[in-house]
């Protein structure tokens, strides 16, 4: 039986039934489809949902695999290795099943509901991208109207809804300027069969298709006093909540791009290694000494992120404390794994040649699909902006 990366990770903690080899290469093998369809991929999620793949963060008392993000990661890369895109609407349901757990585990129970409900088979997707909002987290476009019992009704658009044709759960914030000298960030859920939400059914990119991460619009959802997880200050916050978020996103997104670098470099092995050229009196390319070197300096470039990304895996996983340094950090390894990813990408581009400019292509999918790393959350703009503030102090 093949040994996964996960295993390898933490021996006997992720187990091999969950992304074997037989169901990777189906994975594969739909995968240009959905691309081409701009659908979502539906058996996918099935297939994956029978492995308990969506359950991977809940506890074992609530039926779960209680793995921690670390082995999550580790899955997360492998299934980016067979289908990006499926792998990327997947990371938005462990998001908040993972932000859950990281909760859970440093004594915070305000979320588990949402394990509880992962266990029954809820879906959650995550609304909190807005048009015209870089502050992300730290502040809201959309309006959180307060009701008398402690309910809010939400009024506003939010973008990247990935699984937006299957989600069951959206975890939504906004803002209330009930009190214009002390505004707050209202976080909660909202469940699909209320009324007051919408989507779009607008998501027509060039990459990452089958995601599917319509725009949703929320005209007056009400979320009940028992869905608010937080009422927190406009702006940077220490709560364990941003940090649970931000921890399993960012960490997530990673791996993503580290499968799909992955997949970028095997496909520049074979290319390498079964093309010919004719300059060089028929011999492969694996013997020319520049393919030899792109090839040499895209696995080069892989190899310096894989330990990043178990290394923060695993320090949350334990409870490290990097103090103000964690967000840092976490929006370093977030733009090092998808810039990576990106020049990898490139690199094997070159090696495979024009067969690879084919929309039908793999590799020409994942030149599409890496493209989106650049807008995930944190920019790469932003990133620089945390990391200067924490070593040169912020701007006055």
């Amino acid at each position: 039986m093949t040994t996964t990366r996960a295993d390898q990770a933490r021996p006997g903690s992720a187990p091999e039934t969950l992304l074997d080899d037989e169901l990777l290469g189906r994975l594969r093998g739909r995968a240009g489809g959905y691309d081409r369809d701009n659908a979502f991929p539906h058996e996918d999620l099935d297939e994956l949902r029978d492995r308990g793949y969506l359950a991977l963060f809940v506890p074992t008392e609530y039926g779960g695999a209680g793995l921690g993000l670390a082995d999550v990661a580790a899955l997360q890369s492998r299934l980016a290795e067979a289908a990006p895109a499926t792998a990327l609407a997947i990371n938005m349901h462990l998001v908040w099943t993972g932000c859950a757990a990281v909760l859970r585990a440093r004594g915070d129970d305000s979320l588990d509901r949402v394990l509880r409900e992962a266990a029954d088979g809820e879906v959650f997707a995550f609304g909190v991208s807005e048009p015209g909002n870089d502050l992300v987290l730290f502040d809201s476009v959309t309006s959180a109207e307060s009701l008398p019992d402690g309910a809010y009704r939400l009024t506003g658009t939010k973008i990247f809804t990935s699984l937006s044709p299957v989600w069951t759960r959206l975890g939504v914030f906004g803002r209330d300027d009930g009190d214009p000298d002390a505004p707050m960030l209202v976080h909660g859920f909202v469940t699909r069969d209320q009324p007051g939400h919408e989507s779009l059914g607008d998501w027509d990119t060039i990459g990452m298709r089958a995601t599917q991460s319509h725009t949703t619009r929320l005209t007056g959802a009400e979320v009940p006093a028992e869905r608010i997880v937080r009422v927190l200050p406009v702006g940077p916050s220490a709560d364990p909540l941003v940090f649970g978020i931000f921890a399993v996103f960012e960490t997530l997104i990673a791996a993503v791009y580290r499968g799909i670098a992955r997949r970028a470099v095997a496909l520049a092995v074979e290319a390498a290694s079964t093309k010919t050229s004719r300059r060089s009196g028929g011999a492969v390319q694996a013997l020319d000494p520049i393919v030899r070197w792109r090839v040499a300096d895209a696995a080069i470039a892989l190899d310096g992120l894989e330990p990043q990304v178990d290394t923060i895996a695993r320090d949350v996983d334990t409870i490290v404390d990097h103090g103000a340094d964690w967000f840092p950090r976490l929006v370093g390894l977030k733009t090092r794994a998808t810039e990576t990813a990106r020049s990898v990408v490139e690199q094997a581009v070159t090696v495979v040649g024009g067969a690879s400019y084919r929309s039908s292509s793999e590799l020409g999918r994942l030149q599409r699909d890496v493209l989106a790393g650049r807008f995930h959350p944190s920019s790469t703009d932003s990133a620089h902006a945390t990391v200067a503030a924490r070593l040169l102090g912020p701007m006055p």
